[in-house]
């Protein structure tokens, strides 16, 4: 950039300090500005790639970002790979890829900017306490773009984008696209009674029902964090995940190393909700802890019980976030069934710089119908949402 400042890759977290990494905005639990991330925080990312799940032979070759000082002190990032297929990124773009190589064009490989497996909303023009960030992120969008050029690939990708960040990557000239997910907002509850208060009479007896049901046969709910997340807990859970992930996806993308990574790492940001039965655990769902966010990620079971995956995966994360205090729960990607649970549509938001100028121009074509179909399906759900009229629930 100059001579004070450069840009330069970095292939693996194994050759970035942690400290140094995680003193980044949302990386550190005692910065002053954004809220705690896990998910840009050294001990996750390094945990994927040390585990194996999201290496240069899964698919995910590291091409970080760094921004740093003359002295070589980080003064922003990007989590960068190069990809070969679009597996494992929850913004779908299988669409483009056809249309473009079916026109004689070549789609892969591409980079993408997110953090791999994990559809949720953080940081990632990442700047360093004290740093000017619009001045980070606009050197770092630049960057990524140099980087698609130096590489000859087809297309950049930054996915889950906060939206304070869009304004960075627009003007640098990447398209902007929208999604939906179901958040559930904590209102300020003192109790899961006091939500359910909020909604309508028949939606609130209907979710009572429901919970009762889950527990039938003698199921009973722990919540496992800290020193309770021994390795026979992983290895219990990582069954839980291979049988479920194997039908659902075929080929789940974690390793069992991952979770042995972060059960060491970062076990006090990690809640495990298991359902036990016969004295056995028979489900389980994991959740990671913000600074005032729950993320639910992914659940498994080895036995079917009716209403028991709502149960451990959403009416216990409510649960816990009122009463942790936590803002809000993030569910993880998709599903309009989390709406009648409590959970309303949250727009998500991604950038895209297309290299290809005939490409380009019919992705912003299809990106601009995109947007208002986004925005009005989100409008018709938050109207159709359990809640009593006046107690509509807002991000």
């Amino acid at each position: 950039m100059t001579d004070a400042i450069t840009i330069r890759i970095e292939h693996s977290f194994t050759s970035i300090p942690p400290a140094s990494w995680d003193r980044l905005a949302g990386a550190s639990k005692g910065h002053a500005g954004t809220p705690y991330n896990p998910f840009v925080s050294h001990a996750y990312l390094s945990a994927l790639e040390e585990s194996g799940s999201a290496t240069a032979e899964t698919g995910w070759l590291g091409q970080h970002l760094l921004m740093e000082d003359a002295d070589g002190s980080l003064r922003g990032a990007l989590v960068c790979y190069v990809k070969s297929h679009s597996q494992g990124e929850y913004v779908f773009d299988h669409g483009w890829a056809d249309a473009f190589e079916r026109a004689g064009g070549r789609y892969y490989p591409k980079l993408q900017c997110s953090v791999p497996f994990t559809p949720a909303t953080g940081p990632r023009l990442l700047a360093a306490e004290g740093s000017d960030r619009q001045t980070v992120g606009n050197a770092l969008a630049a960057g990524l773009k140099e980087l698609t050029r130096r590489h000859g690939l087809s297309s950049a990708h930054v996915t889950f984008v906060p939206v304070d960040e869009m304004a960075a990557l627009e003007q640098a000239g990447f398209l902007h696209r929208m999604d939906q997910q179901f958040h559930f907002i904590n209102q300020g509850y003192g109790s899961h009674d006091d939500f359910l208060a909020t909604l309508a009479s028949r939606k609130r007896k209907a979710l009572k029902r429901e919970r009762r049901a889950a527990v039938e046969n003698g199921i009973t709910i722990d919540w496992l964090t800290g020193s309770d997340l021994t390795e026979e807990i992983w290895d219990q859970f990582f069954a839980f995940y291979m049988d479920t992930g194997g039908r659902k996806w075929g080929r789940p993308y974690l390793t069992r190393a991952f979770y042995s990574l972060i059960g060491e790492r970062m076990a006090d940001d990690i809640l495990l909700v298991m359902a036990k039965r016969g004295g056995r655990y028979i489900a389980g769902a994991i959740n990671f802890i913000g600074g005032d966010a729950l993320y639910g990620r992914h659940w498994g079971c080895i036995e079917d019980h009716p209403f028991l995956h709502f149960e451990v995966c959403y009416h216990q994360a409510i649960d816990y976030a009122i009463a942790k205090g936590l803002k809000r729960v993030e569910a993880g990607a998709q599903g309009e069934h989390k709406l009648a649970r409590g959970y309303m549509p949250v727009t998500t938001h991604s950038a895209h710089f297309i290299s290809h100028p005939g490409l380009a121009r019919a992705v912003a074509d299809y990106l601009e119908r995109e947007r208002r179909d986004v925005e009005e399906t989100g409008e018709f759900l938050a109207e159709h949402g359990p809640f009593r009229k006046g107690e509509r629930q807002d991000d």
